[in-house]
């Protein structure tokens, strides 16, 4: 099973909210492997909208994305690229 993991930083001025919860669960929906988001020693599945809003990751902050599957270094990828162009915000 292959197993990739990133450190992505959340850029957007609002942090992860409900559009960018939203936008990134929407996003690993369309990946066979599962895709966690991993903030200190929490572990949230990123299909989860609610999961990710409780995780409370602001601006600035630093998360671990793990995916394990098939197609796991694409959905790292695609996760990666919704980080780095701030979920298409400011």
């Amino acid at each position: 099973m292959n197993a990739v993991e990133a450190t992505v930083e959340v850029k957007n001025r609002l942090g992860l909210h409900l559009r960018a919860a939203s936008s990134l669960a929407e996003t690993v929906r369309k990946y066979e492997s599962a895709v966690s988001i991993v903030h200190g020693k929490e572990t949230i599945s990123a299909r989860s909208v609610t999961g990710l809003i409780m995780l409370g990751a602001a601006k600035g902050k630093k998360l671990k994305v793990r995916a394990e599957g098939p197609d796991a270094r694409e959905a790292v990828a695609a996760v990666r690229e919704l980080f780095d162009n701030r979920f298409g915000e400011d």
